[in-house]
């Protein structure tokens, strides 16, 4: 499936209907969420492979990755009423995905590729850690958006597991809380692809 393609079929998936702040519930938007698993894809780390999303959220990236030919997909979400969009959003695109609530520290298992937008740690520092701390105890290949900038400390944080590909993106947040001034804001980050020997 073509890039372009992809995207095109993820703008069909639906948002949050009431984002929580303190979690950090900002939509992965589909341009985004189709350049880093179409990447992925052509490093072959999706075609019938098992996937993990840690904080799913509405389920962008793990149906995009089914879309794609994944063998195994399951979202992660400590969010019930995200979860309920996800299962909603995979059921309008014909995709079988196991969607779990859970908190992430209690997500067990083992998946060949972990994909994430994990919290960039705005509202609380560190909140992306946790999520770091899993994709390294349950994945060989993860996926992973942060705020630019975040290299050095990301590279140093997962070590021995090394970052062996980065990109810069835009990433356009709209207008979702009281506190943002403009109905779309660009911000820049920074998608990893990290080797991790379990």
């Amino acid at each position: 499936m073509k890039r372009r393609k992809l995207e095109m079929l993820l703008e069909e998936v639906e948002s949050f209907q009431e984002p929580d702040v303190i979690l950090e519930q900002y939509s992965t938007p589909a341009t985004v969420a189709s350049d880093m698993l179409h990447f992925a894809y052509m490093k072959g780390d999706i075609e019938d492979k098992k996937i993990y999303d840690l904080g799913c959220g509405t389920g962008i990236l793990s149906i995009g990755c089914k879309l794609l030919g994944a063998a195994e997909v399951t979202g992660f979400d400590s969010d019930e009423r995200a979860l309920n969009i996800a299962r909603a959003n995979a059921k309008k695109m014909d995709v079988d995905i196991d969607f779990i609530y859970s908190d992430i520290e209690e997500v067990s298992g083992h998946a060949q590729t972990i994909v994430m937008n994990p919290p960039f740690g705005a509202q609380k520092k560190g909140s992306d850690r946790p999520f770091i701390k899993k994709a390294l105890s349950t994945g060989e290949i993860i996926y992973s958006i942060h705020n630019r900038g975040s290299y050095d400390f990301i590279s140093k944080y997962i070590a021995p597991a090394i970052i062996s590909d980065q990109y810069t993106a835009f990433f356009p947040i709209k207008r979702t809380f009281k506190f943002h001034k403009r109905d779309v804001e660009r911000i820049e980050v920074e998608i990893y692809r990290i080797i991790n020997e379990l």
